[in-house]
């Protein structure tokens, strides 16, 4: 049976979605105040049926990690991550001027009929300097809030269009000469207590830093199972790729990058190894699933549950 899902706007700052009365997902879209980390939207917190928290906000490490957010550490050399940004030969730099930013431009959508909810958002992203550069849709549908499973899925998907006048190239630390540091893209962080969690694929368990790079196309579905503090408990994100993230119409091929220690992040990494170019005017499109569930799953409970939740 699927829990009935209520929906709250509070108009200007963010959508509430709960199940029950368990606030599983709040979609904040009022721009933080710092520049620096790059505002933008997010999603936290983000809790699993149970009410655990299973993602952190403005870490002491790394201020501008938010919930889950779509972000792009290196675009023409301008920084949609935040924080610092990486220089050859150099390593992290405060560079503010380099720091762009995603304009909420408003909602096309906000819908919610029972076992769904679901939302569509117009998007700018801006240069540093003011200039537009790119025009996102941005889908997300919560669905499958289901007690039996103890798990509930976020679709989040995105369609970018190229509005500069240029080619904006889409890269990432690894690109720019940093070894196996390839974040970019749809990226989720963990709360503190997440740190040392159990990475899985498809394959089976795996370290942290075997994991890191390995192609969606190898594995396309990465789960991360943590311990909580203060509660008896552990919970499982599972993030997945659809199918069309792997294949001929994907502009580029997707890698993982996954941090268990020493901080806990998962990121559907679109630019890994390589740059990729978006030509003026043209587009480009992924989807990504995000399931939050209780207790700890392994490979075959993970299988069983994809099985049953197809695309």
């Amino acid at each position: 049976m699927t829990a009935q899902l209520s929906v709250v706007h509070a108009h200007g700052e963010r959508i509430v979605v709960s199940a029950g009365d368990v606030e599983i997902l709040s979609y904040v879209y009022r721009p933080d105040p710092e520049p620096f980390e790059s505002r933008k939207p997010y999603a936290h917190p983000l809790r699993t049926l149970s009410g655990h928290l299973v993602s952190g906000y403005r870490p002491n490490d790394h201020r501008w990690h938010k919930g889950l957010q779509m972000t792009a550490s290196h675009l023409s050399e301008q920084n949609f991550w935040g924080g610092n940004s990486y220089l050859h030969g150099q390593g992290y730099q405060r560079i503010p001027e380099r720091v762009g930013w995603m304009r909420h431009d408003g909602f096309t959508r906000v819908e919610a009929a029972g076992e769904r909810a679901e939302f569509a958002e117009e998007l700018t992203w801006i240069n540093h300097g003011g200039q537009e550069w790119a025009r996102e849709l941005r889908t997300l549908a919560v669905h499958s809030a289901e007690p039996a499973e103890g798990a509930w899925a976020l679709d989040w998907s995105i369609r970018l269009t190229n509005v500069r006048g240029e080619p904006l190239h889409f890269g990432s630390p690894t690109t720019a000469g940093r070894e196996m540091a390839g974040y970019t893209g749809l990226q989720w962080r963990g709360p503190r207590d997440f740190t040392g969690g159990q990475v899985l694929l498809p394959s089976g368990p795996i370290a942290d830093q075997e994991a890191m790079g390995t192609p969606a196309a190898e594995a396309p579905w990465l789960g991360f199972v943590a311990e909580h503090d203060d509660v008896d408990a552990h919970s499982t994100l599972l993030f997945v790729h659809a199918p069309e993230n792997a294949g001929e119409a994907a502009i580029h091929p997707s890698h993982w990058f996954v941090r268990s220690s020493p901080i806990p992040t998962v990121a559907f990494s679109w630019a890994f190894f390589e740059e990729f170019e978006l030509a003026p005017g043209e587009s480009f499109a992924y989807r990504y699933r995000v399931v939050v569930a209780d207790g700890a799953w392994d490979g075959a409970r993970v299988e069983s549950y994809l099985k049953s939740h197809a695309w």
